[in-house]
């Protein structure tokens, strides 16, 4: 993966591949796009960018130019931007779809039980739930789905779900461009961040289980 990522750093194709993913995940939760984009950031911060190759320009001293940051942060918005687009996508989608979306996570005992979670933890007006879910596995489906489900307008979604998108798409870029600066571009770098990537949904996803205190008095 990273070799093929390496070659298409620094083009176009590199964030159309990450943002299709993204984007898809949402309705295909399966899909790795977390970690296409730590290999991602990981390809562009151990090894320089295509162009640099292409140049002659020596992509390991590059990496302490300065030339990473520009790329760093075109990631993370194409990233967010994608992970924003996705949510809204499903959200319409969902609106207008309602009992149907409704029997088809019925079919399924994990989406059923994290519809009932997160959905009444949406229903409560709580926004941070929808970043929260942006990082638990299934989460951003279910509460896009949801939110368009239970009609929530877009006033209430969408700016939560910008933050969500930007935190997750800085986070995981973060965790590719510091494996890549300390590790370089080996399958151990990677490997450490998508585990990062994983323990932070983990971690979301506890937070998510919790009871709200405010029902228990």
């Amino acid at each position: 993966m990273l070799e093929r990522l390496g070659s298409l750093s620094g083009t176009p194709w590199v964030y159309a591949i990450v943002s299709l993913s993204i984007v898809l995940d949402v309705f295909v939760p399966i899909l790795p796009s977390g970690v296409l984009v730590i290999a991602a950031a990981t390809t562009a911060a151990g090894t320089g960018t295509a162009a640099d190759a292409v140049s002659g320009v020596d992509v390991t001293s590059s990496v302490h130019t300065g030339t990473h940051p520009a790329e760093m942060f075109a990631l993370i918005l194409c990233a967010a931007s994608a992970s924003v687009l996705g949510d809204m996508v499903a959200y319409r989608v969902a609106w207008r779809g309602g009992d149907r979306f409704y029997r088809a996570i019925g079919r399924s005992r994990r989406l059923t039980a994290a519809q009932k979670r997160l959905g009444t933890a949406l229903t409560r007006g709580g926004g941070s739930i929808v970043v929260l879910a942006r990082f638990a596995p299934a989460g951003r489906s279910v509460v896009s789905l949801g939110a368009g489900v239970a009609h929530r307008t877009v006033r209430e979604f969408l700016p939560w779900s910008a933050l969500a998108g930007l935190a997750w798409a800085a986070y995981s870029v973060g965790l590719g461009y510091f494996g890549g600066q300390w590790l370089g571009t080996s399958w151990v770098g990677t490997a450490l961040s998508v585990i990062a990537l994983f323990a932070a949904g983990s971690a979301a996803a506890f937070l998510m289980r919790r009871p709200d205190r405010r029902t228990t008095h």
